[in-house]
């Protein structure tokens, strides 16, 4: 089978599409057949060489961890998922034709593969990271970086449970997190008086890492209220950084719900085949996406 891997930690340029064994489910696990798969920032982190615990890495290595696909092996002592069933999910080497996934739940109704593989490790982070902040419904919470993948999911599951947001993102992308429901302001000199002035802020989220904890520190008057995903200087001002993965099937089943009800969609901006695994990653890296890059095999 076909599998993008890297042999070397380093830019975009040292992933490759190479000729590779096809994996099988052990137990506890499913094979899909993939055909689509999710590009999260964690990605390209690994392929640099970022010192992620959660991600420890042997070289050669496989990249990717979300996808969506078509079941065809199921492994020991799993139930309720059968061959040729259409799942999106969690594994690892997803960038490949074949994939092993961990955690899985069927593909809601009316949903593409492209669409299903962008929502798996978005929407854990999200309902993650939402539970660190301690944010409650009737509160505010203020989201900075909030228009890719992560933010997305974040703004429609705390609109869904009667929170208030508000979202920095480029000038491009006000009208986009006004269609999700947040009350938008943009980046740059003076940000953080332009969220004053649209509203007491409870809780915060940095999503893009862009530098901005010491500010969210300030807007929410206390560091405990902070969390961000990209920032691993974060704990140097008070704030947490979150990086260890939560309950995969039960966010999941969540996502499901949540589409299933129309309270949920996130779109996706681009895809790009196996062998543009490098551009994804390039074009992820920069940053200012709308939505979820996936790769379609």
């Amino acid at each position: 089978m076909k599998r993008v891997s890297f042999a070397e930690f380093g830019g975009p340029d040292v992933l490759r599409l190479t000729d590779a064994e096809e994996p099988h489910a052990g137990p506890g696990h499913i094979r899909i057949a993939v055909r689509a798969a999710g590009v999260n920032p964690v990605d390209w982190r690994i392929r640099e060489g970022q010192k992620l615990k959660a991600h420890p890495v042997e070289l050669p290595s496989g990249v990717g961890q979300d996808a969506s696909g078509v079941v065809d092996e199921v492994g020991e002592g799993v139930e309720g998922v059968g061959i040729g069933d259409h799942v999106l999910g969690r594994g690892s080497s997803t960038y490949a034709e074949f994939a092993v996934l961990s955690a899985w739940a069927r593909m809601p109704e009316g949903l593409t593969f492209e669409e299903a593989a962008g929502y798996p490790s978005v929407v854990e982070t999200a309902l993650r990271i939402i539970r660190e902040s301690g944010v409650q419904p009737g509160q505010t919470l203020l989201v900075s970086g909030a228009s890719g993948g992560v933010g997305s999911a974040v703004l429609q599951i705390a609109r869904d449970r009667g929170i208030t947001v508000i979202g920095t993102a480029g000038a491009a992308n006000q009208d986009y997190l006004r269609s999700l429901g947040a009350l938008a302001t943009t980046y740059g000199e003076g940000w953080a008086e332009r969220v004053r002035e649209l509203g007491h802020v409870d809780a915060a989220l940095d999503l893009a890492g862009s530098g901005v904890i010491r500010e969210l520190v300030e807007l929410t008057g206390d560091p405990r209220k902070v969390v961000s995903i990209a920032d691993l200087g974060a704990p140097e001002a008070g704030a947490r950084f979150s990086g260890v993965t939560g309950n995969v099937p039960e966010a999941l089943a969540e996502a499901v719900r949540l589409i299933a009800r129309g309270r949920l969609h996130i779109p996706v901006e681009k895809s790009y085949t196996l062998a543009e695994a490098a551009a994804a990653h390039t074009d992820s890296a920069a940053g200012h996406t709308r939505g979820r890059r996936v790769l379609v095999v």
